[in-house]
């Protein structure tokens, strides 16, 4: 039995999603489990037991832990890749796993430096001026990923939902979180609104209890 401790809304909507595809796909279920970061469950001494830095996601396979989201993805996808999370065809991988690092490496930290300013910097003139360019970054990234929509059929690489799909989902709201009106990106937003209507996502989506649209009009 696979077990998936995930934060509701956070980038460990990925592999949550992926895992319900596989449920779908294969008949093999998993076991879910919520850490509520806003009250803090990923510093009990229980979960750093379990996961020394504290982070979602965390997959624990036959009572063995394995964190970060691209090692997590990169075993689901090999353990069961008649599923097609990534595609098989070497180069065609290759990219997909190019575009999944970016995401990982480039636009989540970017959205961390909008939410979390307090961690890179003292002071609240500093955390504002943190906040102010990493939303213009972050404004970058949501055209970049637009432009790659204009194309998605329906999906980002074709008619098998990928990682890349959920993690985009996961940018879009958090675009809203950012202050960002996702209605500046109209062709991701349609993208996501098919995205979130596949059973794996749309599975996820109602067990962290997380809707669409988080932007609040000032």
């Amino acid at each position: 039995m696979l077990k998936l401790y995930y934060g509701p809304g956070a980038c460990s909507f990925v592999p949550h999603a992926a895992l319900e595809a596989i449920r779908i796909a294969t008949g093999e279920n998993f076991e879910a489990q919520a850490v509520k970061l806003h009250k803090g469950e990923q510093r009990t001494p229980e979960y750093l037991a379990l996961n020394p830095l504290g982070l979602v996601p965390l997959l624990v396979v036959d009572g063995k832990p394995l964190g970060q989201i691209l090692a997590i993805c990169d075993y689901l996808d090999r353990r069961y890749p008649a599923v097609g999370l990534l595609p098989s065809a070497p180069w065609q991988r290759a990219e997909a796993m190019s575009t999944f690092a970016w995401m990982n490496n480039t636009v989540h930290p970017t959205f961390t430096h909008i939410f979390r300013p307090q961690n890179y910097a003292d002071g609240e003139a500093a955390h504002a001026e943190i906040k102010k360019a990493a939303q213009v970054k972050f404004r970058e990234h949501l055209e970049r990923i637009q432009g790659m929509t204009e194309k998605a059929a329906p999906f980002l690489l074709g008619d098998k939902l990928s990682f890349i799909d959920a993690y985009a989902l996961v940018f879009l709201r958090w675009a809203g979180l950012a202050e960002i009106d996702p209605a500046g990106y109209p062709a991701y937003r349609d993208y996501i609104a098919r995205v979130a209507q596949a059973p794996a996502i749309a599975a996820a989506m109602a067990r962290e209890g997380i809707a669409l649209d988080t932007y609040k009009k000032k």
